[in-house]
This record gives structure tokens, C-alpha cells and sequence, in this order.
């Protein structure tokens, strides 16, 4: 059928395919645009066929190539005709003729039965007045070859044939039928010999497969029609509207990056196929490719569809605006635009989502755009060029991933993804400083992990504000440096920093508990049930948010009269902290020490049990080893000393306490 006056899922009626019947009639077909197959009845997909020679057909060959015209011997050609596939009959068996019942083909006893491969056997093998390479077949000539009357072939040894090469079918676009036999080697896969040979057993073609899949495609059954046009496809790779329907049919299934293969398949087979470069179109637009489908919407100076353009026109307004948006930082008005164009049709564009999530990103709305990201459809076979804000479109998407993941503490994922988008478009400058920016705050958070696990708090705070230079909306980060300044004994800094975290991140659970923690510290127990109770709705599995929420309802209540909030021994190492803790409102106690300190050793379990028995009463450790100078200015002579301060007030030193006198001297003043 013509591509430019029929569309692609219109049934069309097999008219060039014709079966052989009691006679074998040849006949070329010279319109182009038909699907250029025809078929034999003959029951089989492989098929020997040998002519019945006339004796008008048994007359020597005039060719000057003849070898029999060289030695003066009569032509063998008089006696026996050579097929297409070069194999003739065994030399002395005369050529008879019979009259053969309808339906009945079977092969003659006399001679070897003849392989007709050649295409010049279904064009009609016009003869030159030079020379024949075969003669061909008069159209009264019946078929013979070693077929039963039900169309079956015989077992092997009923026909023999001289060539041991194996025969396969033929389904190449010339004008022979694409039930030929042709020898092996011939460039056809198994995979579409298969089919052919399925085809030719079941009597199918091209069209009438198509014809079914396009029923189908009409009922929603658009797997089975899938399935009808790859088997058309099989038997006519060339037709560029089965590509196109099959196109339709994927389109249909959502495979859309499979679907936009076949259309450029389709209009490469058939540059002027309009059908497919509608539908290729109207995919791009699907995509949010502009320009592709804008190419494809107007090529050749076509003049377009109406309804197609105006969505063009859309798409590239919204698109426009959300560049204008995104130069300025408005990313509201970004949010709006993504949207805008997504509900006009863009509905399977990754660019888009990717866009939208990076202006919730930026509006610190992290879980909705990584929520944002895992929408964005996901399209094999499709690699496109397309460009967006200046940036190849999977490069952008990758930029976009790579940033969530570092805000949500996924440093190495991040790293990996930016170094891919830096790949695909390194010429951009923006996705390149994107790369440097991630490559930063991953560096200064691992020099602040390494740092705080070696107990260099001060330094660990230092580090993770250098990560902050470079990103400085990463919550990550600013919890981190929460930790430090928690350890150091700045409470009210840690709150800070737990609050620009939670501002990023509102649902940050570790934010939340340090947060808590730190309240704790300052007194502030209303706000630290408030933050506890949060989390025990987030994680209400959990049994230390439980612990720490009733110890914090407890001092909350009143029932006793010192304040302060502890779960823990902290380390002290510098003199500021030192003056910090001593200031505290309550009962703090600090415990000087030394690792290798045999005594200190078997009392330190002790401590951290009284810390847990009385989570009123602040407990602190200081190792005078690595803090000498505080050890010194304390005046500590012997290990385990024990220090009491109640309001900020020395009221008992100790000594090498027993278990009981140091638990005894805490009750006696946190009443």
C-alpha cells in the first residue's frame, strides 16, 4: 500500500498475494508501494519443484557459451532443460510428460527433481537475443517435485537431489516470491527463516498479518497485535508502515523508547512516509523534545497537523518559561511551569520531572523532589541528544540526581552520577561545577567523619563548615556539625545548627534526637518532649526514643527540683567546655581518669550505670593523658578523682570512691 495515502492501522486487503493452483501463471508486479511477496500453495514451506518439460521447451540452446556446440556431440539440452539451481537431470532419462490429476504433483520417477531458486523463475526470465542462463518454465508448465496429494513431503530417500548444500527460504524484496528456495548462506537469520517457514506452512503474508494485528491493536489487545506485526516485520523487514504500526503498538504499552526506535527505522526505510513522521512527532512531543518533534512535524515543508502544532507551540512556551524561571531563581514559578507543560502533554518527559524536582531541591523540599524523581519513566532503546537549559537532557537528569543524592547523605551515589552527567556534555560549564561542588562536600565530609571519630571536635566542626562553603543548603552537614558542637559543650550552637538541618529537611530524625538532646542539656524540657514525641510517632518501635521520652515528661513534671537531662558521659578535653559544664543549672559530676589507670578501669561501668540510673544529674569523663592542661588546672594528683557541682557550685571532691559512697554522695544532692 502507499505509506502517504493510507495510515498505518488501516486494514488493508492482501490483493497482490495469488496461490498457484492447477497451473503455475507468472506475473511481475510493478507497483512499487505493494509489499513485494507472493506465495505458492503447495502444503510446504521447503518445496523441490520440477517443471514438465514440452517438447516445444526441449530444443537446443543457441548460447555461445555452449559446450556442446564446441565438440559437434548433439545438445544435451535436447534431451533434458536445466533448472535455475544449475542441477539437471542424470544424463539417458527421457523427458516424459503426464497428465496429472488435479491437486496431484508428485515428482517424476525418471530423473532428479529440479530446485527452481532463481528469481528470474517468478519475474518471467526475460531472454536476451545473447545467451540464457536458464529456461524458463511456460506458464501451462504444472509444478512437480516430491509433495503428496495432502500437501505433505515425503520422507527422505523419495527424491534425491545432486547438491548437498542446504536450501532455506528466500524472503528478500525482489520480485520472486517469498516462498523461494534459495541455498544456505544466503544472510538470512535464523530467527526470520523461522518465521518464514511458519509463514509459508500456515499460509500467512505480510498483509494479511498485519490485517490481524491491526484488528487486534483495534479491540486494546495490544500485546497480541505486537505480536502479529513482528511477524510481519519477520517476512517484510523493509515496510516501513509495519515498523510504524508496530510503533503504535509499543506506544500503547508505554514503551515509548522502543516505539520512537521503530518510527526512525520506519522513516529512514521511507523518507517521505508522512504517517511516521506524525506519529514520531507526536512521540517527541510526549517527551518533551521540541525540537526533534518539530523537525519531524515539518519536514519537507509538509504542512503539519493543526493539533500537533498548537501542542508544539505550547510545550515550547512553558518550556521557555521555565528557562526564564530557573535564570532568576524563581522556582515556584518553575514547579508551575513543569507542571503546566506535563498536563499539556509532556507527560513522559524526564527532563520536565527532572526539572521540577530540581526546583523543589532548591525550595528545600528534598523528600517531595527525590518522591519527583522516582516518577521519571524510565525509557530503554532511547538515547537522545535533546537539549534542556543548555544541557544534553539525560545529563541534566543526572545532575539533578546526583545533587538529591548529596543532600540526603548519599555522598558516594552522588559523586558517581555527576561524573556521568560530566561525561555525557563535557563541554558544559554548569554540570562541570556541579561535578567540583559534590567532589568538595564529599571531601570535607569524610576529613570531618575522620576527625570526630578520633575524638577532634573543634577540627571535626571546621571540616564540615568547609563542606558548607560549598553547599550550603546540605542538612547533612549541618548536622554533623551539630554533633561537634554538642560534644564541646555548646548546646545553644548545636541547636542552631539542628534547626538550618531541619529547616532543609523538616522530617531529619537525627537532627531531631540531637535537637532533643541538646534542649535537654540547656533545660528546655517543653521543647524536648516536643522533638521526642515526633520521633516516637516516626519510629514507634523504638525503645531508646521511648526511654529518653519519659525521662524528658519527667523532668518536664516537676517531681524533681534539680534540672538538667543526661543519657550519656560526655568526654571533656578544653577548658571552655569545662567552665560550660560546671556552669550547668543541677547536679554535674566529672569523673578524671586515666586509660591506663587499673582502678579508673573498673569503676568507668559503674559511672555509665549511675548515668542511666539518674538521668537528672549530668555526668562527664575527662582522660587527663590527653587533657593535661585541664588535669593541671584542676589540680588532679591521683586517679579516679571525683568532682560534684550543684548550680554551678563545688560541693564535694572524691577521691578513689567505693561504688557505694560515690552513689550515696549523688542521691545526697540531687535531693
Amino acid at each position: 500500500m502507499s505509506h502517504s495515502r493510507r495510515l498505518s492501522l488501516e486494514p488493508a486487503i492482501d490483493s497482490t498475494s495469488r496461490r498457484f493452483r492447477d497451473s503455475l501463471t507468472l506475473q511481475r508486479d510493478d507497483d512499487v508501494n505493494k509489499p513485494d511477496f507472493r506465495e505458492l500453495d503447495l502444503g510446504s514451506p521447503v518445496s523441490t519443484l520440477m517443471p514438465r518439460v514440452s517438447s516445444a521447451a526441449a530444443t537446443p540452446t543457441s548460447s555461445s557459451g555452449s559446450s556442446s556446440s564446441v565438440s559437434g556431440k548433439p545438445s544435451v539440452t535436447s534431451q533434458m532443460v536445466k533448472s535455475h539451481s544449475g542441477e539437471i537431470p542424470r544424463s539417458g532419462m527421457p523427458t516424459t510428460t503426464r497428465n496429472l490429476k488435479p491437486g496431484h504433483r508428485r515428482s517424476s520417477s525418471t530423473g532428479t527433481p529440479l530446485i527452481f531458486s532463481s528469481s528470474s523463475f517468478y519475474s518471467g526470465a526475460s531472454q536476451s537475443s545473447g545467451a540464457t542462463s536458464a529456461v524458463s518454465p511456460s506458464p501451462t508448465v504444472l509444478p512437480a517435485g516430491n509433495i503428496c496429494p495432502s500437501g505433505r513431503i515425503l520422507k527422505t530417500g523419495m527424491a534425491t537431489r545432486t547438491s548437498t548444500r542446504a536450501e532455506t527460504l528466500w524472503t528478500g524484496t525482489g520480485n520472486y516470491g517469498h516462498g523461494n528456495v534459495v541455498k544456505s548462506g544466503g544472510g538470512i537469520t535464523g530467527k526470520t527463516n523461522h518465521a518464514v517457514a511458519r509463514a509459508a506452512v500456515h499460509g500467512e503474508t505480510p498483509e494479511e498479518l498485519k490485517r490481524q494485528g491491526n484488528d487486534m491493536y483495534r479491540r486494546g489487545n495490544f500485546t497480541e497485535a505486537l505480536s502479529f506485526y513482528d511477524r510481519a516485520i519477520s517476512l517484510s523487514p523493509e515496510n516501513a508502515s509495519y515498523r510504524s504500526n508496530r510503533a503504535a503498538a509499543l506506544t500503547a504499552l508505554r514503551r515509548l523508547g522502543e516505539a520512537v526506535k521503530e518510527c526512525l527505522e520506519a522513516v529512514r526505510l521511507d523518507p517521505s512516509y508522512s504517517r511516521g513522521h506524525q506519529r514520531l512527532a507526536s512521540l517527541y512531543l510526549r517527551l518533551g523534545e521540541a525540537e526533534n518533534a518539530r523537525r519531524h512535524l515539518c519536514y519537507s515543508g509538509q504542512c503539519p497537523d493543526q493539533a500537533d502544532l498548537q501542542r508544539l507551540q505550547t510545550l515550547e512556551k512553558h518550556l521557555r518559561r521555565c528557562w526564564e524561571a530557573r535564570k532568576i531563581g524563581d522556582w515556584r514559578t518553575a514547579v508551575k511551569e513543569t507542571d503546566a507543560a506535563i498536563a499539556n502533554g509532556a507527560d513522559s518527559s524526564p527532563q520536565l520531572v527532572a526539572c521540577k524536582a530540581e526546583a523543589l531541591l532548591r525550595l528545600n523540599q528534598i523528600e517531595e523532589s527525590e518522591f519527583c524523581l522516582s516518577c521519571i519513566p524510565r525509557l530503554d532503546h532511547h538515547q537522545s541528544q535533546a537539549k534542556l537549559f543548555g544541557m544534553v537532557a539525560e545529563a541534566y537528569v543526572l545532575c539533578i540526581r546526583a545533587q538529591v543524592d548529596v543532600a540526603l547523605g548519599r555522598f558516594e551515589n552522588g559523586v558517581v552520577k555527576a561524573e556521568r552527567a560530566s561525561m555525557l556534555d563535557q563541554t558544559n560549564p554548569e554540570l562541570v561545577s556541579v561535578l567540583n561542588n559534590v567532589k568538595m562536600v564529599v571531601k570535607a565530609r569524610t576529613r570531618g567523619n575522620e576527625l570526630f571519630s578520633l575524638g577532634r571536635y573543634s577540627e571535626a566542626s571546621v571540616a564540615y563548615g568547609d563542606g558548607l562553603n560549598h553547599d550550603g543548603s546540605n542538612s547533612v552537614l549541618y548536622c554533623n556539625r551539630a554533633a561537634c558542637w554538642y560534644k564541646l559543650g555548646l548546646w545553644e550552637k548545636s541547636v542552631e545548627d539542628c534547626n538550618h538541618a531541619l529547616k532543609i529537611h523538616p522530617s531529619y530524625i537525627k537532627a531531631l534526637l540531637r535537637r532533643a538532646a541538646s534542649y535537654g542539656k540547656l533545660g528546655r524540657w517543653e521543647d524536648a518532649v516536643r522533638d521526642y514525641e515526633f520521633v516516637r510517632r516516626e519510629l514507634p518501635g523504638d525503645s531508646e526514643v521511648a526511654a529518653s521520652l519519659e525521662r524528658a515528661k519527667t523532668a518536664l513534671s516537676g517531681e524533681s527540683k534539680s534540672l538538667g537531662f543526661n543519657n550519656e558521659v560526655e568526654a571533656v578535653s578544653s577548658l571552655d567546655k569545662f567552665k560550660n559544664s560546671v556552669s550547668l543549672p543541677g547536679v554535674s559530676v566529672f569523673h578524671f581518669k586515666s586509660s591506663s589507670n587499673r582502678q579508673c578501669e573498673e569503676i568507668s561501668p559503674y559511672v555509665n550505670t549511675l548515668c542511666l540510673r539518674y538521668p537528672l544529674v549530668h555526668f562527664f569523663m575527662v582522660d587527663v593523658e590527653e587533657s593535661l592542661a585541664l588535669a593541671k588546672a584542676e589540680s588532679i594528683r591521683k586517679v579516679p578523682t571525683f568532682k560534684m557541682y550543684k548550680n554551678g557550685d563545688k560541693v564535694k571532691e572524691m577521691i578513689c570512691p567505693s561504688h557505694q559512697f560515690l552513689e550515696d554522695s549523688i542521691k545526697h544532692f540531687l535531693l
